[in-house]
């Protein structure tokens, strides 16, 4: 991943980012160890100082395990103030049915259980790591987020992902060419239900892959019986010789899928939405 200089026009949205905090005053951050979410809550505790900031982590089945496990280490590294909560979405009729909206109905369960902690801990504002360019997605949980009255402030500021990528190797964050990862329950096609058992055999899957030394973007879609993974298009090409094909097949196999499918077009960042024509191509 490379990346030019800083641009003014960068440094500048920064800075306002800086002065949209100070005038809140007081955060909590809703925290998953993301690229964005890490940018700004390291950010806020920069500006507001630990007392004022507390990076919250909702932890389900939904969310892998060293993905957590990644999320805590970066906050204690970076002195961010971390409380950790159980969300438990899947006991959510409405959101393991697995709609088109199923974020809509997780991140209600997330924000009704950080709202209350707030104004518990006596601060003044509610944020997400919600980036420009997330406006050209899908993203039902957005809807949540305004019903209960969570503000973005990157977005707010016109941050987008490269630059918020760009600030955080900057500022040493070990997240800044981390790859997309949103919750293991986004591998699951619409309609299908979200189980614990769906979302462990995705994350083992996931697991083994990453032990094979494969990194960048990657995805186990769960398709029933056929896992389908897709990879980053820039290394499809090293697992299509009979040895490397057999070992990436056996890894996913060995998490419980009988069958295994190698998507030639790549990671596509929401595929599963293109499939169901929730947006298109």
């Amino acid at each position: 991943m490379e990346f030019n200089a800083i641009e003014a026009t960068t440094r500048t949205k920064e800075n306002e980012l800086g002065a949209w905090l100070r005038e809140r005053r007081s955060v909590l951050v809703g925290y998953s160890g993301g690229v964005d979410s890490t940018y700004l809550a390291v950010t806020a505790r920069l500006v507001l100082g630990r007392d004022n900031v507390l990076a919250v982590l909702g932890r389900s089945d939904s969310v892998p395990a060293d993905q957590a496990s990644r999320a805590e280490a970066i906050a204690a590294e970076h002195d961010v103030a971390l409380r950790i909560v159980a969300t438990g979405e899947l006991a959510d009729p409405r959101y393991a049915a697995n709609p088109v909206n199923r974020c809509y109905f997780c991140k209600t369960v997330l924000w009704e259980v950080l709202a209350p902690m707030a104004r518990e801990h006596g601060l003044h504002a509610v944020v997400d790591g919600t980036n420009a360019d997330d406006a050209r997605e899908h993203r039902p949980g957005t809807q949540a987020a305004r019903e209960h009255g969570v503000e973005s402030p990157l977005a707010s500021v016109g941050l987008t992902k490269s630059e918020i990528r760009l600030l955080s190797r900057e500022r040493g964050l070990a997240t800044w060419s981390q790859p997309s990862a949103p919750c293991l329950a986004s591998r699951i096609p619409y309609g299908v239900a979200v189980t614990s058992e769906r979302l462990a055999q995705i994350e083992r899957a996931e697991q083994s892959l990453r032990a094979l030394g494969i990194e960048g973007d990657l995805r186990v879609r769960h398709h029933g019986d056929v896992a389908r993974i897709e990879l980053d298009p820039d290394v499809i090409d090293d697992w299509l010789d009979a040895e490397n094909s057999r070992r990436l097949a056996d890894a996913v196999r060995a998490a419980g899928f009988p069958r295994v499918a190698l998507d030639l077009r790549g990671f596509r960042s929401g595929s599963l939405n293109v499939i169901e024509g929730v947006v298109a191509a």
